[in-house]
């Protein structure tokens, strides 16, 4: 009788202190989004005591900046790349490691692992490993292949050494969306598709990969948003350069407001990517209302 009253109790009591907490973020989250729309409206180096009223200038500009739309570019290429080849190889490792593999509990460690790793720890690494005496112009010397690029201080390769800095790193959460996905169809079901003489590529392409479906659109929606709030991966490697080939919005408000003090453009640029990110949400969810 005690243990009902107590847990009565705490639920009573704990709903109280919920709601003000769940009401606090709320209003400080929309506090921060309406501050950050106001100052867009101003030019403002962050320290002066008066600001310069600009009203929709900041935005004019944005329209007019070439390294904006060059941001945009990046951030397009950089998802569409990353996101096929996330998806395509955490479906395969899915698939394969619902089949009789040994040690599968410690392939799925091996492939989440770069998940949990700190952008922080794992750039150091990756500047190494592609810088033009690193580890990777080592291996090719040592096969005596003519290839002497420097993959980072390069415009038309720095792009592609961060996707796949980005595809190492988060193959793992599609790896585990697409095996939970998996666990959730029937194994009778596949079971007479197969006695019905269908082989294991017809039972994928027909069975399971529509079964998917959702948590590719899921994906999808995860990576329209990590796509446009991309920023530890380039600006520890890459710093944005060179010449603003792997510059990204993220990396970008950081320039404009931090190192140039123009908070009133960053913050243009920030309510830019906002829209942006709610637009690519919008527009992801309803393909999964209508697959529902």
């Amino acid at each position: 009788m005690k243990k009902k009253s107590t847990a009565k109790s705490l639920r009573i009591n704990g709903l109280p202190w919920i709601l003000p907490a769940f009401l606090f973020l709320v209003v400080i989250i929309y506090f921060s989004i309406g501050f950050t729309f106001n100052l867009s409206a101003y030019n403002w180096d962050g320290l002066s005591p008066t600001r310069e009223f600009w009203g929709w200038e900041n935005y004019n500009r944005l329209f007019h900046d070439k390294v904006f739309w060059k941001c945009l570019s990046n951030t397009v290429i950089y998802f569409i790349i990353t996101f096929v080849i996330q998806n395509v190889l955490g479906f395969l490792f899915a698939a394969i490691l619902h089949s009789d593999v040994k040690f599968a509990t410690v392939h799925k460690c091996l492939i989440f692992i770069p998940t949990i790793i700190a952008p922080a720890t794992m750039a150091p690494v990756f500047r190494l490993l592609f810088s033009p005496q690193g580890m990777l112009q080592s291996f090719f010397d040592k096969l005596h292949l003519p290839i002497t690029v420097d993959w980072l201080s390069n415009p038309r390769t720095a792009l592609f050494v961060l996707m796949s800095v980005a595809i190492w790193e988060f193959t793992g959460m599609s790896f585990i969306l697409y095996f939970a996905a998996m666990s959730q169809i029937d194994r009778e079901i596949l079971e007479a598709a197969r006695i019905d003489g269908a082989g294991n590529m017809r039972v994928i392409l027909s069975m399971v990969v529509p079964h998917c479906r959702g948590t590719t659109i899921s994906l999808a929606m995860l990576g329209v948003i990590g796509a446009l709030k991309t920023f530890e991966i380039p600006y520890l490697i890459t710093t944005g350069g060179p010449n603003h080939a792997t510059e990204f919005l993220g990396t970008y408000i950081y320039r404009q407001g931090i190192r140039n003090a123009h908070l009133g453009y960053a913050a243009a640029l920030s309510v830019t990517l906002l829209v942006l990110a709610v637009i690519g949400a919008f527009l992801t969810n309803r393909l999964n209302t209508e697959e529902g």
